[in-house]
């Protein structure tokens, strides 16, 4: 009797068609809160695209689920050379891309997949980006389209980066999904048939879980890769992304069984899952930034008094107490007191509306001047009520005479729009992506990341060559040391406020075993399982 449903399980699973028997092992429904612009995820930086490229992908190297420790994936071993300039990587021999109905591999992985990944970053006259243009702008702001001379194969599984100068932080780098590795075959075959957006949309990968179909605001289905180089972490047949933008919804979903693990509760619903027997909690301390983003390249704020008076307007504490409640820390740096190089003696300027009203008198902004103020229509770890804290800062700053107008848009275009920057002043944050100094003050505050990650639009040279310099570095202590001294140089020119760190809670049902907060923020379902 139990033959024909096993038998449909395999079919469903493309099993039997390519690839070894994966027997069942169960549907895990994961509410989401959006809908990802794409799959090809070198081209976006937001963690709704990041989440949705997790099962498909395995870069050369990964982080270890649930830490920061950096371990082989495509890779199985790698060599730096004494100068820290050639970087070798031995590759996993026989790996399989997935397949879809329109492609079908005829090799396994090899190093041309590693060179086409990343010469199409590298070169803008690469034909396939000529073909399909886009940008990439993780490889921009971390400057490594800059230092990265040459990437070539020595054999079909050996690959060599050679880098212009010393990048510290380069392993850590290459274990972000952005550095994940893609098909070039796929591409090729793409490019004949004249359909390269296809790229983006109907993806390609070598993860533990292969994609099967995309309903923009519904949901994102995935099966089980019945051929991935590691069968341990392919515990599920299928994945199914919920798509929910409303945080009630996705909380109501989890607590009927709807669904086994959401994204980012609102801190009002905490209470109630926690007290649900259906229902476990995991917390850790965020590696996370709430932040507030003055566009320096819009008048008033490219004066340094008038980004000063918009900051000690500021009640940082009743944003604090109002929007993350139990679940936030007030913020005073540019980065999570936990990521290495912090600087304790930051401080904040006192909150203090009677003299910021009289700096921008000062500088010549009259009363009612009209602002406006770009709030994320999403929920973050790093921001769960960003509505909210958009009316409680109009409240604020119309305390010292700024008329603030308050805009939104759906999540791409506002990612789109704020790196092109059309904002005023905006609210945004950031999850850490590698445990190293630089994805912070060099990713989101240098003069690099400007039309990628650096909203602000601020390119100070002093901090710019003290960010640079450091990274040049192998020497943790001297890194800091100059990190710190970027540190001082920023909070002097206040680009951004910064609000607050907050504690990362996920629910998830008592059937699901084996998931692993990340201390980046990523949802990654391998090796999870659920009864």
């Amino acid at each position: 009797m139990r033959i024909f449903p096993v038998f449909a399980a395999l079919l469903g699973l493309g099993a039997l068609a390519h690839g070894p028997a994966v027997l069942a092992k169960g549907t895990l429904v994961f509410c989401s809160e959006g809908s990802p612009g794409g799959f090809d995820i070198a081209q976006y930086t937001t963690s709704i695209e990041g989440d949705a490229a997790e099962p498909l992908y395995n870069g050369l190297v990964g982080f270890k689920r649930g830490s920061t420790e950096v371990e082989p994936a495509l890779a199985t071993h790698w060599e730096v050379s004494a100068d820290g300039l050639t970087y070798t990587f031995h590759l996993r021999d026989g790996v399989k891309f997935h397949a879809n109905q329109a492609f079908t591999p005829t090799r396994t992985f090899n190093a041309d997949d590693v060179l086409f990944t990343f010469r199409r970053m590298l070169d803008k006259q690469h034909p396939f980006r000529l073909a399909y243009p886009t940008e990439f702008p993780y490889f921009v702001s971390m400057d490594l389209d800059q230092n990265i001379n040459r990437v070539d194969k020595t054999d079909p599984l050996t690959v060599v980066f050679s880098l212009n100068q010393v990048d510290a932080a380069f392993i850590q780098n290459l274990a972000m999904n952005f550095a994940s590795i893609v098909s070039a075959e796929y591409a090729e075959q793409l490019m004949a048939a004249g359909r390269p957006s296809d790229f983006n949309q109907k993806p390609i990968g070598t993860g533990p879980f292969v994609f099967q179909r995309y309903q923009k605001d519904a949901q994102i289905r995935y099966r089980a890769n019945p051929d991935y180089w590691d069968p341990s972490q392919v515990q599920l047949d299928q994945l199914i992304f919920s798509i929910n933008t409303d945080a009630s919804v996705r909380v109501q979903k989890l607590r009927k069984g709807e669904c086994q693990a959401t994204v980012n509760p609102r801190p009002a619903d905490l209470s109630a899952l926690a007290s649900d027997p259906a229902v476990q909690m995991l917390e850790q301390p965020g590696f996370n930034l709430g932040y507030i983003a003055y566009n320096v390249q819009h008048k008033p704020f490219d004066q340094l008094q008038v980004r000063q008076a918009m900051d000690m307007a500021v009640n940082k504490a009743a944003i604090v107490k109002a929007v993350y409640q139990q679940a936030g820390q007030l913020a005073v740096n540019f980065m999570p007191p936990t990521q290495w190089s912090y600087d304790s003696r930051i401080q904040d300027a006192a909150y203090d509306p009677d003299k910021a009203r009289a700096l921008l008198a000062a500088a010549g902004v009259k009363p009612g001047t009209r602002i406006t103020l770009w709030a994320m229509p999403v929920q973050r770890p790093y921001n769960p009520n960003a509505k909210l804290m958009a009316e409680m800062l109009q409240a604020d700053w119309g305390k010292v005479g700024l008329d603030v107008k308050i805009v939104s848009y759906e999540w791409g275009e506002y990612i789109k729009r704020t790196k092109n920057g059309e904002h005023d002043v905006m609210l945004l944050g950031w999850t850490g992506d590698n445990g190293d100094p630089d994805n912070w003050l060099g990713t989101l505050y240098s003069c690099a990341a400007i039309g990628s990650n650096n909203v602000s639009m601020w390119c100070d040279r002093e901090y710019d060559a003290l960010v640079q310099q450091a990274k040049r570095l192998t020497d943790p202590a001297a890194r800091s040391a100059l990190y710190q001294q970027a540190q001082q140089r920023m909070k002097q020119q206040v680009p951004i406020t910064p609000i607050a760190h907050s504690t990362v809670h996920q629910p998830l049902s008592t059937r699901v075993h084996g998931f692993k907060v990340s201390p980046f923020g990523r949802n990654s379902f391998s090796g999870v399982s659920i009864d």
